[in-house]
């Protein structure tokens, strides 16, 4: 993978919904959605490195490689309140 595509990989991924003039409501806007990690690796590598096995507990995983922070992409929308 060349380093500007690297640079521009996201796990969250957008989409607009079409809208046609006629439909009654109005436009629903930019749709996200969260693809995760374990998707772009055919398969697990040996030697991946481990997290703790408390960080691992915490973490969900035990591969680092596999871990995704998952930030709600609507919070902002919100205002984080509520």
């Amino acid at each position: 993978m060349s380093e500007q595509a690297k640079a521009q990989f996201t796990n969250i991924k957008a989409y607009q919904p079409f809208h046609s003039p006629f439909d009654p409501c109005r436009p629903i806007g930019v749709k996200y959605y969260w693809t995760p990690p374990q998707l772009y690796i055919g398969f697990q590598p040996p030697n991946l490195p481990q997290f703790s096995p408390k960080e691992a507990l915490y973490r969900g995983t035990l591969w680092p490689v596999f871990y995704e922070y998952y930030e709600n992409p609507y919070e902002a929308k919100r205002g984080g309140n509520r």
